[in-house]
């Protein structure tokens, strides 16, 4: 990976809106860089009473060491401001990069999380960014003091001597060229380094997280054998980057320090020839300019570590901002404020993989208040039928209607707006009970949660607890089973009254007689409403008007259950394979 240009702009375009805080940090640099030239001058005077005259003028030289306190006072309080002013500037524009990136992934299709590993997300949201806003501190803080000392010590070595100037000037652009020549070949291992780090943080994430099953399962040997191989990876990749990146400041300092003698040879040789205005002092003096005049390029070499691995860092946030956003809502949407629930499937396309189509010219037609159910083994298109009606993923051909409107005339918040989904994988965010029951419906009442958890029989539990709908859930509060987690959710999408269901093996994890209840609850949540139910257990959908039985993404079988069975076919032996006991 190559220093992007477009890269390097985009990170500074996020300092615009910050432009008269930077011009202050300079404005404090230029203070620093005075007082900085003054005190390189103070010392050449000071060389001057001390060398030449036989003597040492004590009261001249008592005024410049007191003129020199006074001045290395005020550099300490200017680099102290420059310094506040470049980590405020530069971590408040990291917290919009963040907000940015965060915005953009609302936007972004479902399909795009699907590729991404979470830990790899997070990274870049972690490290990344961390790297990115400390790159930064360290370039800003560089700017402000180092840009004001450049240009002041250039301009009073060109008073002093142009001779010795020219030597600098030829020195500096060394400097450079070996700062770029290090960076370009290192990129391509931080780039590497940063990859596989995201990847750790995968790897990470998902087996601290699903910690039971590893030790269930007896993994734990095998699991630390993996991150062992990804964490040497790691050190081997980081160390490559690292120990390229480090040859920068000493080779920097080793060209600088031939500039230091080139001077004092052509300042010695200047003086013994009787060069005007050349004296000890100003030689002294001059060399000190250099050094200042060096200084920020030399300080750049030693954090090129932390800017190659902040344009690494960049190039990944970025990368977010840069993904193909959901296809947008139509700039004239059709209106959906009362849905009855009719839904259609006409001529429907779809595959995840262009190559593997899995959907193929599906139709269906759903009359409002029907109950759908949709079975078929794994990996048979039923939550894909799902995906497509919430326009999770977009179709590749013909059209999904509801109450005759194709779906995606509508806004996708309408739409989604008008179905309650309860899912076999719950998720309950950290915050209180009662904040998770009104993530359906915010404007819930206490009297109405408790309604809604009656229905769900989860009332009694959530009254049993100290603190009742208050009680905190989360890592930080209290843990619950995965069947009470499940209980929560219906409760919420009870609370929602929403006009439309999706349950997804919504009582997977409860009990046969929780299960019972539950499925009378939601019996009486779907009466009068459009509801799409994707079920393994067969005895719970015995009801439905329609079922849809489905098999390599293709419907084989449409009726209700006793039609079914007397055909005789795919269902019935899917009904018998569970209830041949029986």
């Amino acid at each position: 990976m190559k220093f992007s240009a477009g890269t390097i702009k985009r990170i500074f375009s996020y300092l615009t809106p910050y432009r008269m805080a930077v011009l202050a940090g300079f404005l404090i640099g230029a203070v620093a860089a005075l007082a900085g030239v003054a005190s390189t001058f103070a010392v050449g005077r000071a060389m001057d009473q001390m060398v030449g005259i036989g003597k040492v003028r004590f009261p001249e030289l008592t005024k410049i060491l007191l003129l020199l306190v006074f001045i290395y006072l005020a550099t300490s309080l200017a680099q102290y401001f420059a310094q506040r002013l470049a980590n405020h500037v530069s971590y408040q524009a990291i917290a919009r990069l963040r907000n940015d990136c965060s915005t953009k992934l609302n936007v972004l299709p479902v399909a795009w999380f699907d590729s991404h590993a979470e830990g790899d997300i997070l990274s870049r949201y972690t490290n990344d960014m961390d790297n990115i806003a400390i790159a930064l501190t360290s370039l800003l803080s560089q700017a402000f003091l180092g840009v004001p000392v450049l240009l002041l010590s250039l301009a009073f070595m060109l008073g002093q001597s142009r001779s010795m100037t020219l030597i600098v000037l030829i020195a500096t652009p060394l400097i450079i060229v070996v700062n770029y020549a290090i960076a370009f070949f290192s990129q391509k291992s931080f780039a590497r380094q940063q990859s596989v780090l995201g990847k750790i943080s995968g790897f990470v994430n998902e087996h601290v997280s699903n910690q039971m099953l590893v030790k269930a399962f007896q993994h734990e040997d095998a699991t630390q054998a993996a991150f062992e191989k990804q964490n040497q990876r790691l050190y081997r990749v980081g160390q490559k980057a690292q120990f390229a990146s480090s040859l920068a400041n000493p080779s920097a300092r080793f060209v600088d320090h031939l500039a230091y003698i080139a001077i004092g040879a052509v300042g010695g040789l200047l003086l013994l020839r009787g060069g005007r205005g050349i004296t000890i002092g100003v030689i002294t003096s001059f060399t000190l300019y250099a050094s200042q005049f060096s200084k920020p390029f030399i300080d750049l070499s030693g954090i090129t570590s932390q800017i190659q691995t902040a344009l690494v860092g960049a190039e990944r946030s970025f990368m977010i901002l840069e993904s193909k956003e959901e296809t947008p809502d139509p700039k004239t949407p059709l209106p959906l404020e009362t849905v009855r629930g009719a839904v259609a499937f006409e001529h429907v396309y779809f595959s995840y993989v262009p190559s593997v189509p899995l959907i193929r010219d599906f139709n269906l037609r759903v009359s409002p208040g029907e109950m759908v159910a949709i079975v078929g083994k794994t990996g048979a298109g039923k939550s894909t039928l799902v995906n497509l009606l919430m326009r999770f993923y977009e179709i590749d051909q013909g059209r999904i209607t509801l109450d005759g409107r194709d779906i995606r005339q509508l806004r996708r918040s309408d739409l989604r707006k008008a179905f309650g989904m309860v899912l076999q994988e719950t998720w309950l965010m950290d915050g209180t009970i009662a904040e998770n029951l009104r993530f359906g419906n915010p404007e819930a009442s206490l009297d109405e949660m408790i309604k809604a958890a009656k229905e769900a029989n989860i009332h009694e539990f959530i009254s049993r607890l100290p603190q009742g709908y208050a009680t905190p859930l989360g890592k930080s509060g209290l843990e619950i089973s995965a069947g009470q987690k499940q209980l929560l959710t219906i409760a919420r999408t009870i609370l929602a009254q929403p006009p439309m269901l999706i349950l997804d093996e919504a009582t997977s994890s409860v009990d046969t007689l929780t299960e019972a209840r539950i499925q009378a609850a939601l019996t009486k949540l779907m009466e009068g409403k459009t509801s799409f139910v994707i079920a393994h257990r067969l005895k719970t959908i015995q009801n439905a008007d329609q079922i849809l039985v489905m098999k390599e993404g293709q419907v084989v079988e449409v009726g209700d259950h006793t039609e079914l069975l007397k055909k005789g076919g795919y269902y019935a032996a899917l009904y018998a394979s569970q209830f041949e006991k029986s």
